[in-house]
């Protein structure tokens, strides 16, 4: 894994939304089932993680219910999920494409991972001021669920770009 450190200049490049886009889509995919996976190997139901998000837009209520499915409160905090993830990945594209991250995978996939725990720390520590709910699941498991995103996110967007050298133009 090489890592091009040296190379990291700033250039007025856009990001390829396009791949940053689907990139959020298969990172937030991703984290999802390493959270419920992870809710279950610990005997709690996989249920809770959809419930918290849920509550994003429908309240605290939602989480006086059981932890069990519900087909209105899992769409729901799917779309939540889903536009966050999407929005983090633009976010993290915006961070990779001017500074050339996607030199290498070596500085993608650093790139993603600090990102990952930036963004853990902004939902479990400075967004659970505004969603107390979110301070009880913080923990390495969450941690790791984040830095996974970031990663895949980055690699996604690596793999998906189309640079404006192939011809394909970043506007795209």
């Amino acid at each position: 894994m090489e890592l091009h450190v040296h190379s990291h200049h700033f250039a007025r490049r856009a990001p390829d939304w396009r791949a940053a886009a689907i990139g959020g889509c298969v990172a937030g995919a991703v984290f999802l089932v390493l959270e419920l996976l992870a809710m279950w190997v610990a005997g709690q139901s996989p249920w809770g993680p959809l419930q918290m998000i849920a509550a994003i837009p429908l309240g605290r209520g939602v989480l006086s219910q059981p932890a069990t499915f519900d087909a209105g409160i899992t769409l729901v905090a799917l779309i939540v999920h889903f536009m966050l993830s999407i929005i983090f990945a633009l976010i993290l594209a915006v961070i990779i494409a001017p500074f050339n991250f996607d030199s290498s995978l070596g500085m993608a996939s650093l790139a993603g991972a600090v990102f990952g725990v930036a963004v853990y720390l902004i939902n479990f520590y400075g967004m659970s001021q505004v969603f107390p709910w979110f301070a009880d699941a913080r923990g390495w498991v969450s941690v790791l669920s984040h830095i996974v995103f970031g990663l895949v996110a980055a690699d996604m967007y690596l793999r998906l770009e189309r640079k404006e050298a192939d011809g394909a133009g970043a506007a795209g």
